[in-house]
């Protein structure tokens, strides 16, 4: 994630220089600190450039494909807990995207079985700043519409709704061409109907272009060990590529609100920054070491500052300023 972040820095970085001189030039004209024929007429110019800038703007979508425990993320039953539910949570903001930190660690230290789980105990802990979509066929939505479980799968969406909030869920509908997919969105539009849920649609994306899917198909076989003619092989549709949007506008086409609601959930996620200080560990100090005063009192300013800008070998490796930054940034 860091280096995807960092692409994106470096991405919007001549955008970014572009606003920063456009608010300064706008702040100018503002208290008069600018001098031109029009002051007006350039203020107007210069907010319109501004907004055209930060349409220009990458967002980056930070999330997860996540497993839901059918139980908790504690039970790990043979044949009660093998299967799982699939959710995606979107970072809307810096409070989602530590949040979602803490979700996948959980599912990894607590939850796992066979996958890393989250449950629906921990979701409510940190549901804030998170947007969900209900996910694909192997959501619990989709899986109880297919089960034939409609008021499970209605429970489940209020549930959902009630949880992350009306404004952060949303019922995901995919056409990779299957009968599956179209029972499931029969069912979705219902509920979505029936408690005001929006749907937004989405397409799995396994390769590129429309003629990687035969190379994946075989990539498919070489990953799992089978054989081409297999008939019990893992299969995809081969719609698995990464569609136009006139594609998706294709695809779509009897629920085109679906489409539109795409944009409506990266309208809805801020611009945040991931950079974040060290995260120092706390040592217990021995008692025959004595308190921290007591240890500055035996080592000099200057030893602990060497501390810090030498190598093992006493080289100096830092100079003074950027030493007094680095000490700083550490909380010394």
């Amino acid at each position: 994630i860091k280096e995807f972040f960092n692409y994106v820095n470096k991405k919007n970085g001549k955008t970014n220089g572009e606003i920063k001189d456009l608010k300064k030039k706008i702040a100018g004209l503002e208290k008069g600190k600018i001098e031109c024929e029009n002051p007006e007429a350039e203020l107007v110019a210069c907010k319109e450039q501004l907004e055209a800038a930060q349409k220009k703007l990458f967002k980056p979508i930070i999330g997860c494909e996540v497993y839901v425990a059918p139980r908790s993320r504690f039970d790990k039953v043979h044949g009660l807990d093998s299967d799982r539910y699939h959710l995606i949570l979107l970072c809307k903001n810096e409070t989602g995207y530590q949040n979602l930190l803490k979700l996948v660690s959980s599912a990894w230290v607590d939850g796992f079985y066979t996958k890393p789980r989250v449950d629906r105990e921990i979701l409510e802990k940190y549901s804030d700043g998170l947007i969900a979509l209900s996910g694909c066929l192997f959501g619990e939505v989709a899986q109880k519409i297919l089960s034939r479980n409609i008021d499970e799968a209605k429970e489940t969406a209020r549930w959902y709704k009630n949880t992350f909030g009306a404004d952060n869920y949303y019922l995901e509908v995919q056409n990779h061409g299957m009968v599956e997919e179209k029972e499931v969105l029969d069912g979705i539009v219902t509920i979505s109907r029936e408690f005001d849920i929006p749907m937004v649609a989405t397409n799995d994306v396994h390769f590129t272009r429309k003629e990687d899917g035969p190379a994946h198909d075989r990539l498919i076989c070489l990953s799992t060990g089978k054989d081409l003619d297999d008939p019990n092989r893992m299969l995809y549709s081969k719609q698995e590529w990464f569609k136009t949007r006139e594609e998706m506008n294709q695809v779509f086409a009897d629920v085109p609100e679906a489409l539109s609601n795409t944009i409506e959930v990266l309208d809805k996620v801020e611009t945040y920054s991931i950079d974040n200080a060290p995260i120092m560990p706390n040592f217990a100090i021995p008692e025959d070491f004595g308190t921290e005063e007591e240890y500055r009192q035996r080592i000099t300013e200057q030893e602990l500052f060497d501390e810090f800008t030498r190598d093992e070998k006493g080289n100096v490796v830092l100079s003074e300023e950027d030493a007094h930054k680095k000490i700083k940034k550490l909380g010394g």
